[in-house]
């Protein structure tokens, strides 16, 4: 698994503080290309030679040409990391595909990318506006018919919901939009839907922060998630993950390996990586600075050695978030016994065939509180 992280955007999204910088010049293009393609033939050994998914995010990749992913493809090639991948995703912008049409949609074809993920967010022009996405609802339209008409089969879409200003009906006309997005009268192949959350370096804190801006209530919340899950099953998904929708056998093979706990590289400024070496966990991050990632690559790196309890937990978490859940026997000898067995007679967990326990769907609202009991 190959995740690389493109750190760039045309603007900052509200809610978002995941790293990036204003859309690169030219220059700043070519020299994080350089450093990037230096990063992974440093690290080329870390990554398995069965790697299986290339996972290109952000920050928002579309905003560059298709030359950069070409030059680090060929990079990668020459690694003997090149693919072909089972799974190849891009994470795109409405916006820059209408911008730069089929053309470059069927360039990064070409290239093998075999799954688009589109951050649409909300189909409702004012919400988008709050967000300061750089798109509209028609934008998301026509860039998911250029998508499609360019060849994509795969596509993810992006939804938020818990916007103290979106009314029920406001998420109930989102969800039929994003059912009836295609053209051709497809379903996306998969969607994740997120609860609007504060995250401390975003514009959002700082709005919250000086009494602009306070969140929805835990109700509106969880009746939104409810229709979400309602009208996605009606609609013959498989919730597979507590924030993850899919047509059946389109469940994301790069993000189920995370929530599996299986290895990974992460190449670029704020990229993290896990890693099992000679029987020890190993966590790795790139610090997120791209000014110090492009001069001098050592003075971002980070690691640590996780310990046997800090897997057990982050197994554990990452399992009970899934439809699979965690294998019984583990979690009795990781958790807390007197609490899973009081979980298990409250409903709060079930047993599934394969001697798994997992969260029922009508309870993964409040999974953190039951996780939290539980370990």
């Amino acid at each position: 698994m190959i995740y690389l992280h493109i750190p760039f955007c045309r603007s900052f999204c509200t809610y978002c503080d995941f790293y990036s910088e204003v859309a690169p010049r030219c220059l700043d293009a070519t020299a994080y290309s350089s450093a990037l393609a230096a990063e992974i033939k440093e690290r080329s050994a870390e990554i398995n030679d069965k790697v299986n998914t290339l996972y290109i995010g952000g920050g928002t990749p579309s905003v560059l040409p298709l030359m950069f992913f070409r030059d680090i493809l060929r990079v990668l090639d020459e690694c003997g990391k090149g693919g072909p991948f089972k799974e190849f995703t891009i994470e795109v912008n409405p916006d820059d595909i209408v911008e730069k049409g089929e053309a470059y949609v069927e360039g990064l074809l070409e290239l093998g990318v075999n799954r688009v993920s589109m951050g649409v967010q909300s189909f409702d022009d004012p919400i988008l506006k709050w967000m300061n996405r750089r798109h509209d609802a028609a934008a998301a339209r026509k860039a998911y018919a250029i998508l499609e008409n360019a060849g994509v089969e795969n596509i993810s879409i992006d939804l938020i919901f818990g916007l103290p200003q979106m009314s029920d009906q406001k998420w109930a006309d989102t969800l039929k939009a994003a059912l009836d997005i295609s053209p051709r009268g497809l379903l996306p192949r998969h969607i994740s839907s997120y609860q609007l959350s504060v995250e401390p370096g975003s514009a959002l804190a700082r709005m919250e922060r000086e009494g602009k801006w306070s969140e929805a209530a835990d109700g509106l919340c969880e009746r939104q998630y409810g229709m979400l899950c309602s009208a996605l099953k009606e609609a013959g998904y498989h919730h597979y993950e507590i924030s993850n929708f899919a047509l059946p056998g389109y469940e994301a093979v790069h993000n189920s390996a995370y929530w599996n706990h299986s290895p990974y590289v992460g190449l670029g400024p704020g990229a993290h990586s896990f890693s099992i070496e000679d029987g020890r966990y190993i966590r790795k991050w790139n610090e997120p600075d791209l000014k110090a990632y492009i001069n001098d690559l050592d003075s971002v790196l980070g690691s640590e050695i996780l310990d046997q309890e800090q897997i057990a937990m982050e197994k554990i978490m990452l399992g009970l978030r899934t439809s699979s859940g965690v294998e019984e026997t583990y979690l009795m000898r990781n958790g807390a016994a007197d609490a899973i067995v009081e979980a298990i007679r409250n409903g709060l967990l079930v047993r599934l065939p394969d001697g798994h326990l997992r969260i029922p769907e009508d309870r993964f609202f409040i999974s953190d509180s039951i996780i939290s009991e539980i370990v």
